[in-house]
């Protein structure tokens, strides 16, 4: 029905482009003709990675815990982004190594939150599992709560993470998910120099050897970490509801492949925001056949690209139901064609 509406809104066929398209896609996915971008919820999964003390990001472990001082202040990209588009925001604590000195709970423009699993163990992917299946259990049911915990089902929900190192963790998994070698996936992160990316292929590389063999789901708690797997179970959450997940870059998009892998009927809800700089998006963008709104080249994760990207649902949704259509307007239709 959504896509009968838009051949008779007053406008040649197609000429709306992926605005068109997207209606439809939101339409489907929700069940109604009429497609609806709110409410909308956000939500960014937080967490340490072992895995740095070799050397494979550009900032210190505690940048995490920063960045956790940085969103109750309202200064994140994130929060700054959610707040003009009066979307909920929550930062859940999954697995930093120092609580907030501060406390947890709502400050200028998001909700932050410890969740109980911040403290369970996790290792360095290179050499050990990141997580023990306890701690994969409880961060997969850490996101489960999440989508859980909301008072009314969402039209569209963007999730996302931060976590110094999970660019590491998120190529280890999509590597092995892709079957790829390391340097076909491994980025610069936030901001490495060409000896520091190198380092982190040889990590990665590592990893996979250490891990050969394993299943795609064991493969997310050998060498992914909690942040991903909170976002792949936020994801598995909303399976088979009228919620569309609209999915930011690299390591959500690493989340919602390994989210579709356990589940592939979850890949009907997923629409992807952005085109991210790092170089194994694209992979990732075309083993899932996405077709990304996008192309900033952003690679600040945070649910950055998500939340950019979320007015264009919005416009799509008004164009969808406010348009008039020919007959409506009584503006002429272009003829139909005739033998």
């Amino acid at each position: 029905m959504a896509r009968a509406r838009q051949a008779q809104l007053t406008k040649p066929r197609g000429s709306l482009g992926r605005l068109e398209e997207l209606a439809a896609e939101l339409a489907f996915i929700q069940g109604s003709p009429q497609p609806r971008a709110r409410p909308a919820q956000a939500v960014i999964f937080a967490a340490d990675h072992p895995v740095v003390r070799h050397g494979i990001s550009a900032y210190p472990a505690d940048v995490t815990r920063s960045m956790l001082r940085c969103f109750a202040a309202g200064g994140a990209a994130a929060a700054v982004l959610a707040a003009r588009q009066q979307i909920p925001l929550s930062v859940i604590d999954v697995g930093v190594a120092e609580p907030l000195d501060e406390g947890y709970g709502s400050h200028a423009s998001c909700c932050i939150l410890r969740s109980p699993m911040a403290d369970l163990p996790a290792g360095d992917l290179r050499c050990e599992d990141a997580m023990p299946e306890p701690t994969l259990r409880a961060a997969l049911d850490a996101g489960r709560s999440w989508a859980d915990s909301l008072d009314t089902l969402p039209a569209v929900a963007i999730i996302g993470e931060i976590g110094i190192g999970n660019t590491t963790a998120a190529s280890a998994v999509a590597a092995h998910l892709l079957a790829c070698a390391p340097e076909e996936i491994v980025g610069p992160g936030t901001g490495l120099s060409p000896d520091a990316v190198e380092r982190k292929c040889n990590v990665v590389r590592d990893a996979l050897r250490r891990i050969e063999g394993c299943s795609s789901d064991e493969a997310l708690g050998r060498i992914g970490g909690r942040d991903l797997a909170a976002m792949t179970g936020a994801m598995l959450a909303f399976e088979g509801s009228a919620c569309a997940i609209l999915v930011d870059g690299f390591i959500a998009s690493t989340a919602a492949l390994a989210a579709c892998r356990r589940s592939p009927g979850l890949r009907a809800q997923l629409l992807f925001a952005h085109r991210s700089a790092e170089p194994g998006h694209t992979r990732i963008l075309e083993e899932l056949a996405a077709r990304p709104l996008l192309d900033l080249e952003m690679r600040l994760g945070e649910a950055s690209g998500a939340l950019t990207a979320f007015p264009l649902l919005e416009l799509a949704c008004a164009l969808h139901g406010e348009m008039s259509t020919f007959a409506e307007s009584r503006v002429p239709d272009r003829p139909s064609a005739t033998a």
